[in-house]
């Protein structure tokens, strides 16, 4: 099956026309914290990313899923070849829990990669803690779709 394709910012974009930049936030720091999530992206260090986003110490990019379902070993491919090696990916799977394939799973532990699987509120929660313990943490976030009003 063809995978969703992750957030475009204009009908016209093509894929093959778009371009992969990281950008250096902080220098100085290379503690990231999620500051707030929307149905349209995320705000990580003051910086607005829209639509699903892949967090890793001292870099953002966007994360090229569309749902949950897009999720499997080429999506995941970028966690498991960073220096130094991430301990924990926490993955934020929309506004519920979504259970992956067990064989994934199983193959990012052979990689020596413990992954965490929550909905996206929690996970940017549990991203930011793993942080401030100073973990090697990673997160690979998909924006929620619904968001109760309490939360708005």
């Amino acid at each position: 099956r063809q995978p969703c394709r992750g957030y475009k910012m204009t009908p016209s974009d093509d894929e093959m026309y778009q371009r992969t930049r990281v950008n250096a936030l902080e220098r100085e720091s290379r503690d990231m914290f999620i500051d707030g999530y929307s149905k349209h992206g995320f705000t990580i260090n003051g910086n607005r990313v829209f639509g699903p986003c892949a967090v890793i110490p001292q870099a953002l990019l966007q994360w090229n899923v569309g749902s949950y379902k897009d999720v499997n070993e080429d999506s995941l491919s970028l966690f498991y070849i960073l220096e130094p090696k991430i301990e924990i990916l926490v993955l934020g799977l929309g506004e519920r829990s979504q259970r992956l394939d067990p064989k994934l799973l199983l193959f990012m532990k052979n990689k020596g990669i413990a992954v965490e699987i929550q909905d996206t509120p929690n996970a940017c929660a549990t991203f930011n803690f793993l942080m401030s313990e100073r973990r090697c943490t990673a997160a690979a976030l998909i924006p929620p779709h619904y968001i109760s009003s309490e939360l708005e």
